[in-house]
């Protein structure tokens, strides 16, 4: 596997010499400056190239150049930002950076209620809290129709949290869900997060698929013709949020989107995590099934219960067999070697990992602190490597 690491530019607090110290050779990297809707230049795509070339590095894979919500809603200026879409897919192509991971994942991006979840060892992991998200969905965003959403004995559980709350909690609750996050693609203000919830209410998961897949539609000609492989990211966590329907989170999800749109440039990012929080996904099925279309690889593993609440474990524990994974991913890249595919290696990066040792004490993005990844990145390594010697 070509071994990644993400990179949120100049300003992340991890620099790229650290990255490549941790034995990364491939950037997964993206330019967060520009507005959602507008196109990358060509050359402000090759600044970012030269600043990781500089470092001795090589930006692989982009994540993510982010869906509009006026796409994913087919409303205002949608065909507009679709052609910006295609300009910029074509200027990367022009860069020789050819993998694209994006998501479409209505008004939030990946959602976690806590940043910092303290583990028994003394490091921190991000956590989700169900009990958590109601809380602050019914008490404090005060979402409208929320109420119809739960049931009455979810309510007063919820009730009964939000109640056992102190303000500066609800402060951190509130930046957790709505500010944004690492790699998101918006923050939001609880007005504003209200009316871009409000902005979906006539959209359910039929239309929203629907969206989806005229959008790739759309896409894979071009993406065809300039060689570039997109990926969509599963939707984290795979369910559905605040009232809205998510599309890209079970086996007859992805099925669906493959069999709509089966151009091989329309493939999919296999995050573990993501698709692991959910007990009813079989992951070594689905990657077996869609093998030839992962472009890109997120491995990392949750540990969940069965009321929906989950965390980041480390990467060799948890839900996630990872050794039937990346034994099933090294298959697969011997498989494409032998066809002769030019691009028989994928991207593979540690995602997410606990905040831990040194990076207890230094400001970091949740989840992308440095040791905690190089720990995730050095398991997986020695994972494959035993893999291959043992002659899989």
């Amino acid at each position: 596997m070509k071994e990644s690491f993400r990179w949120y530019g100049p300003k992340d607090p991890v620099p790229l010499s650290a990255i490549r110290q941790a034995g990364a050779i491939t950037i997964v990297s993206a330019l967060h400056e520009i507005p959602n809707g507008e196109v990358w230049s060509i050359d402000a795509i090759k600044s970012h190239q030269k600043l990781i070339a500089n470092a001795g590095l090589k930006w692989g894979v982009v994540e993510s150049v982010p869906i509009h919500e006026e796409i994913k809603q087919r409303t205002g200026n949608f065909k507009v930002y679709i052609e910006n879409y295609k300009a910029t897919l074509e200027n990367l192509a022009h860069c020789e950076i050819l993998t694209v991971c994006y998501n479409f994942m209505p008004v939030l991006d990946w959602t976690r209620t806590h940043l910092y979840k303290p583990l028994e060892d003394g490091s921190t992991a991000l956590s989700y809290e169900i009990d958590a998200l109601r809380a602050f969905d019914l008490f404090f965003a005060k979402r409208a129709k929320a109420a119809q959403d739960y049931t009455e004995h979810e309510i007063h559980d919820a009730k009964a949290y939000f109640e056992g709350l102190n303000p500066l909690e609800i402060e951190s609750l509130t930046k957790s869900i709505i500010a944004g996050l690492p790699g998101a693609e918006e923050g939001y203000t609880v007005r504003q997060f209200n009316e871009q919830i409000e902005a979906y209410a006539n959209l359910n998961e039929e239309s929203l698929r629907s969206n989806l897949i005229q959008f790739l539609t759309a896409l894979m000609p071009t993406a065809e013709a300039v060689g570039v492989n997109m990926c969509i990211h599963p939707d984290d966590p795979p369910h559905s949020l605040f009232g809205i329907p998510r599309v890209v989170s079970t086996a007859s999800d992805i099925e669906a989107l493959f069999s709509a749109v089966p151009s091989l440039n329309n493939g999919l990012t296999f995050c573990t995590g993501s698709f692991g929080v959910r007990p009813d996904n079989d992951l070594l099925e689905m990657f077996t099934q869609h093998a030839e279309r992962i472009h890109f690889l997120h491995f990392r593993s949750t540990k969940r219960d069965d009321k929906g609440n989950f965390y980041e474990a480390n990467h060799l524990e948890g839900d996630v067999d990872m050794f039937a994974m990346v034994k099933a991913a090294l298959s697969e890249e011997r498989r494409r070697k032998e066809a002769g595919r030019s691009d028989w290696e994928i991207p593979m990066r540690p995602d997410h990992g606990h905040q831990m040792l040194d990076d207890l004490e230094k400001l970091t993005n949740p989840g992308y602190s440095a040791i905690g990844r190089l720990k995730g990145l050095a398991e997986l390594r020695g994972l494959a490597m035993g893999i291959i010697r043992s002659g899989f």
